[in-house]
């Protein structure tokens, strides 16, 4: 019976740890079509209102995206976490500092206004070439920006999935 309670609470520890550690990681879930106005304004759909309602208040940061013609939208505190790392480069090499202002290029603070609406910058909208119809696309801990029609010749672009699944992910095993 003492190894019994011994299991348990060891088990109890595994569970709050993970729980604990599990709840600091964000992973947005899902695809949104909506519509961009003629002043850059954009509704956050409600689906991802609802799965980002706990850092609403602290704000976004919206950036243009390294590998591709879309936009990327950071939760505050998802950003912080991205920006330690690029913290972390030693600005005396000279490819670090160019990194660090092509990364920085376009990073823009982004609130909601009073009806959920974020305004999308008009240089950011001519780098994604954002019109009238986007796709928000749940990118893990960020959201993608993009254009109805770019977004769809993306996914259409990658000719096998499956192969590029293997060669990402199949080394990988969980932990």
């Amino acid at each position: 019976m003492i190894r019994s309670g011994k299991m348990w609470k060891n088990v109890g520890i595994f569970y709050i740890s993970l729980h604990h550690k599990m709840s600091e990681d964000l992973f947005i879930i899902g695809t949104y079509e909506c519509k961009i106005d003629a002043k850059g304004r954009v509704l956050l759909p409600s689906g991802l209102k609802k799965q980002l309602m706990e850092g609403l208040n602290d704000g976004f940061v919206l950036k243009r995206s390294v590998f591709h013609q879309c936009l990327e939208l950071y939760p505050k505190k998802e950003w912080n976490k991205e920006i330690a790392g690029v913290n972390k480069l030693n600005r005396f090499v000279k490819k670090n500092v160019e990194f660090i202002r092509r990364f920085m290029a376009g990073v823009k603070m982004i609130d909601l206004d009073a009806q959920d609406r974020f305004l999308v910058p008009k240089d950011l909208i001519d780098f994604a070439t954002l019109t009238k119809n986007l796709v928000l696309s749940s990118a893990v801990n960020k959201i993608e920006i993009w254009d109805k029609n770019l977004y769809e010749e993306s996914l259409d672009s990658v000719d096998d999935f499956g192969a590029l699944a293997e060669e990402v992910m199949g080394d990988n095993q969980p932990e």
